[in-house]
């Protein structure tokens, strides 16, 4: 932790120390950003220290996390990240684009893109000696708490709605958690669970609310930049000369703004490091009907005005997101925007990204009807390069999944059946 210096105020610039405070500032509630010692990673490591690392987690960049070395080696916990990144010509062919790529985040431990925040939130709960860790969830994010926490021992507790869906539920279940629904809403059940760490002093990794659960997605950003080295060195072989065209577009669905705002924040460290140029184009995607972060970007405002809620995408439904300056500031201080989708174009994106072999959930194929909308508005240009993030797996919500689809047919079993239906 020796890189860590303290914690300042996104919203007057506060600054704490170590220990002077846990979760938000004191003086307005504004969501805390990590300070590292940017000399001090400097003097000690080179963008090589890093990317000869053999390590295929997240932890093969501890040099830029505020936590130590985790226990629980071979365990899920050091499993987390490095998820792989894949080529969608056909897709990119049918947009007009002539780069895309998609990064897969069902690919860990629990199937999604919040395993990066839960391996350094459970992580530090363990420095800190917590006999409890709680968290708010619509699923995901518990879903990896859950998990997490079982890999090293951890107790946890998760407050979910009782409208997420059951296979996420079955999960917080079978990993041991104490799972206690809410009849409301994620916003209710966030707001339960502050209150349940303050009272019976537990350490709550509520999203937009423990400044480690940023630490943690801050790693995609690292990926995506270790990636973006090679790739774009292999396409100026055989393209254009080398950075003259656009920077890369990466493109994001938003709930409560935390993975938007920690992969700014990601990339403002090797930014603050020296280690890339210039900042990647951020692109932020809500749904049409839990748009509160796209309303403020496109009012010119940080003023976050709560909605009421309804997608089919519940792992982006948010009232009130809790992290909704920093998300604002994503799209605004690296030239990107933010794009509403509908529910009905979120589907139809999870079963175009079936037929590349991808199975995302809701909230996962919204970031990809956001570049669809995109390149029909031309806010993306066919020679931009595009990279989509597809936060988690389409398994954790069937019911949505089966809404893209037409259901399989039923046949007797016999040759001249299956004639019929071919």
């Amino acid at each position: 932790m020796k890189n860590f210096t303290g914690y300042k105020c996104s919203l007057c610039g506060a600054e704490y120390l170590q220990g002077q405070v846990t979760y938000t500032c004191p003086k307005d509630g504004g969501n805390l950003d990590i300070v590292l010692d940017y000399e001090a990673i400097k003097k000690k490591f080179q963008p090589e220290d890093i990317t000869s690392r053999t390590e295929s987690s997240l932890w093969r960049y501890l040099p830029l996390l505020p936590v130590d070395e985790p226990a629980g080696d071979s365990t899920p916990l050091h499993a987390a990240g490095w998820t792989p990144v894949f080529a969608l010509p056909r897709l990119a062919d049918k947009l007009g684009l002539k780069h895309l790529w998609l990064k897969d985040e069902s690919r860990n431990p629990t199937a999604s893109f919040k395993d990066r925040a839960s391996a350094v939130v459970v992580t530090r709960a363990r420095e800190l000696k917590a006999k409890v860790v709680v968290t708010a969830s619509t699923g995901n994010a518990g879903a990896a708490l859950a998990g997490m926490s079982a890999a090293v021992g951890q107790k946890a507790v998760i407050f979910a709605p009782k409208s997420a869906p059951q296979a996420k539920v079955a999960q917080l279940l079978i990993f041991g958690a104490k799972v206690i629904l809410v009849d409301g809403s994620y916003d209710d059940a966030f707001d339960l669970t502050v209150k349940a760490a303050n009272e019976f002093g537990w350490y709550c990794r509520n999203t937009g609310y423990n400044p480690f659960t940023l630490e943690g997605k801050k790693t995609a950003a690292f990926e995506i930049w270790e990636w973006w080295e090679k790739a774009h060195r292999d396409w100026h072989k055989k393209d254009s000369p080398l950075d003259s065209h656009s920077p890369l577009s990466i493109f994001v669905s938003v709930g409560d703004g935390n993975i938007i705002s920690g992969i700014h924040k990601g990339f403002k460290d090797l930014f603050a490091l020296g280690w890339i140029p210039n900042m990647p184009r951020i692109v932020g995607v809500q749904a049409e009907g839990s748009a509160a972060i796209a309303n403020a970007f496109h009012a010119n405002t940080e003023i976050i005005t709560p909605v009421s809620a309804t997608t089919i995408a519940d792992s982006i439904s948010v009232d009130l997101p809790r992290d909704g300056v920093r998300a604002v500031r994503a799209a605004k201080e690296t030239n990107g925007t933010y794009i509403t989708v509908s529910d009905e174009e979120i589907i139809k994106a999870i079963a175009e990204l079936g037929g590349m072999g991808i199975f995302p959930e809701p909230a996962g194929a919204a970031a990809y009807a956001g570049l669809v909308k995109a390149t029909g508005s031309g806010a993306v240009g066919s020679d931009d390069p595009v990279l989509v993030l597809n936060t988690g797996s389409g398994l954790k919500d069937v019911r949505a999944a089966m809404q893209a689809v037409q259901s399989a047919p039923i046949i007797e079993p016999t040759l001249e059946a299956v004639k019929k239906v071919l």
